[in-house]
């Protein structure tokens, strides 16, 4: 059978290449460029621990080799304190909540606040770079990005310390964020590729046309290695102006320019370490437009990303103008002293909100930027992408083995086009809200920590601005049943990382199972950790849930988990490639179980796919 060809090598192209060689699908990447990325530290991304896993999973490498965990977030307004997590803490003690700090707002006006720096950076232009020495001479604050030591007193010398009134709040779950330059995230991906013997990738290919009829797609490129590619599926990774999206005449509806951003990474020191900052209504004065908000993202090797929220507005970000506030922001973070820093590079980053209107047309598929636009208040439109790939390859790694299941290839519309678009929705509610300006509701008691609150989730990865998707409404979900059982997972949710006991005997965590295409069968049997697994394989339940798992329509694995969150003893949890659960069940249910898994994999196989699948084969 022809191979998968994926036009655009951007971090989900690439990642959509290797979640399909993973379960034996071949695929052409066609690569506009010359096959490498520019190195530019303005152009970061920040992946959940979603994203992140399945990077990791995907390139076998530890991406805090290439990128940067943060240790905390710290939110402020003026020069108070509004909220602070501390993820070193958390991970140290995984029974505890995060510790934040929660500062009560003493009931000044909440003009703008929000945003960010996001991921693959729509718009964004160089206007210079290298090493720029600035600063008084000052002695640098607190310790490396690595060394959290000093810190408190710095802020407090600054008068930027903890609000007397700060307090711990319930905590908020969510794992410390990755942060890494692009080109260090395609770059570990190009690296995985060139180990892959089912991935082609060729560079220089600009795609112009596209051919479809029933038994698959043909597409021309030019250019140096101009020629006719011939595939099963086509799927544009091809960026904000697909081409791939312009050929199948699909719209592109939205809003341009939801919010710019004056960007800067340089090398210095901060008075928090490796902590993230939001900073709304700085209190110092800056030159040229007022700036409602700054972030300061770290980086590996003292690197720092700062984005300055602009105006609205097309005025000209000068090279002058961004050194100025750099001095400016430096100072009024270190009591009055610019500290050493040198430059590494600039851009500004426009933000755009745009949703396609289809995501799939017959064999052609979009994902990433070519499907939608989003960013603003912090989120993260990369992440989405990554999620579009783990979403579509095993739908696609399906269909090219077993032939066309209709049903499962639209549901990747259904389900990853509802998730975004609620995420812009979310985003679209909140801007006016967090940009007004001002006005009678900025009086409202509360309402700089609502605000402050709403962004933290949009940074963070969290609530309805940032949390990963839920299916719950994908036609891909079984329809209820008695057997059914709750667990803190709802259905179409991401599954909790536990560790699990594998086939073999191993541990595991479960996470380390997905993305091969089958389909994983968890049975929660508390004590099963203590004994080898020779021990209870053959006791119990387990043989009549092995048989069940083997008569299933589509290849599965059997796990064992010694508890999952909210589940009782014999509860079997049925999850799909990409670690979305399906279905809860009380006990041993072979039919409730054998009926959900058909209706994951979009219903019983028809005769015409059968026939085509080995058509294709012969």
């Amino acid at each position: 059978m022809d191979p998968v060809i994926i036009v655009g090598a951007g971090p989900v192209g690439l990642t959509l290449a290797l979640a399909l060689a993973r379960q034996e699908v071949p695929c052409v990447v066609l690569d506009e460029g010359p096959g490498k990325d520019e190195q530019r530290l303005a152009r970061t991304v920040v992946l959940r621990e979603d994203t992140a896993a399945l990077v990791e999973r995907l390139t076998g490498l530890p991406l805090t080799d290439a990128g940067f965990r943060w240790a905390g977030w710290r939110s402020m307004r003026r020069k108070q304190v509004m909220r602070e997590i501390d993820f070193a803490a958390r991970a140290s003690d995984t029974h505890s909540p995060d510790f934040e700090a929660d500062a009560h707002d003493p009931g000044g006006a909440a003009h703008g606040a929000g945003g960010g720096a996001h991921g693959a950076m729509s718009g964004t232009q160089a206007f210079g770079g290298g090493a720029h020495a600035a600063g008084s001479g000052a002695q640098r604050s607190g310790g490396s990005a690595r060394d959290p030591k000093g810190s408190a007193q710095s802020l407090k010398s600054a008068g930027l310390g903890p609000s007397t009134d700060a307090q711990d709040s319930d905590g908020a779950h969510a794992p410390a964020p990755m942060h890494l330059a692009q080109h260090a995230l395609t770059g570990a991906l190009r690296e995985a590729i060139i180990h892959e013997r089912l991935i082609k990738v060729a560079v220089g290919s600009r795609l112009d046309s596209i051919e479809q009829e029933s038994s698959g797609v043909t597409a021309h490129t030019r250019g140096p290695n101009g020629t006719w590619w011939r595939g099963s599926y086509l799927v544009g990774c091809d960026g904000p102006r697909s081409t791939v999206r312009k050929l199948q005449d699909i719209r592109f509806p939205g809003r341009t320019a939801v919010e710019r951003y004056a960007v800067a990474a340089l090398r210095t020191e901060l008075p928090w370490p490796g902590q993230a900052l939001l900073h709304r209504m700085p209190p110092w004065r800056t030159s040229g437009p007022a700036s409602g908000e700054v972030t300061a993202r770290p980086l590996a090797d003292d690197v720092w990303r700062l984005d300055w929220l602009l105006p609205p507005g097309k005025d000209l970000v000068t090279p002058d103008l961004l050194v100025s506030r750099i001095r400016e922001t430096l100072a009024g973070w270190n009591a009055g002293s610019t500290p050493p820093y040198e430059l590494l590079d600039t851009g500004v980053h426009t933000v755009h909100h745009r949703l396609a209107r289809r995501w799939r047309s017959g064999r052609v598929f979009l994902a990433g930027d070519a499907a939608h636009l989003l960013g603003a208040l912090g989120t993260q439109g990369l992440d989405e992408g990554l999620r579009d790939a783990d979403n579509l390859a095993w739908k696609l790694a399906l269909a090219w083995h077993h032939g066309p299941h209709e049903a499962l290839l639209d549901s990747y519309q259904a389900e990853r086009r509802a998730v975004v678009a609620a995420r812009l929705r979310a985003a679209d509610q909140a801007l006016p809200l967090l940009r007004s300006g001002g006005g009678l509701r900025s009086y409202v008691p509360g309402s700089a920590r609502g605000h402050d609150a709403l962004l933290t989730d949009g940074h963070l990865g969290r609530g309805p601005l940032g949390a990963p998707g839920v299916y719950a409404d994908s036609p891909l979900a079984p329809a209820h049943t008695e057997s059914e059982t709750p667990v803190d997972t709802a259905p179409g949710a991401p599954v909790v990382d536990v560790r699990v006991t594998a086939e073999d005997g191993s541990f595991v965590q479960l996470r380390e199972r997905l993305g091969r295409g089958v389909l994983l069968v968890v049975l929660i049997a508390p004590g099963t950790g203590v004994w080898a697994r020779k021990h209870w394989v053959t006791a119990g339940i387990m043989p009549r849930l092995a048989a069940a798992v083997t008569a299933l329509p589509h290849r599965a694995e059997l796990l064992v988990a010694e508890s999952y969150p909210g589940a009782a003893a014999h509860t079997v949890l049925l999850v799909r490639p990409d670690g979305h659960l399906v279905t809860a069940l009380s006990g041993v249910r072979p039919a409730d179980l054998y009926a959900a898994a058909e209706t994951t994999l979009g219903g019983p196989a028809t005769a015409e796919a059968e026939a085509e699948t080995a058509a294709s084969r012969t």
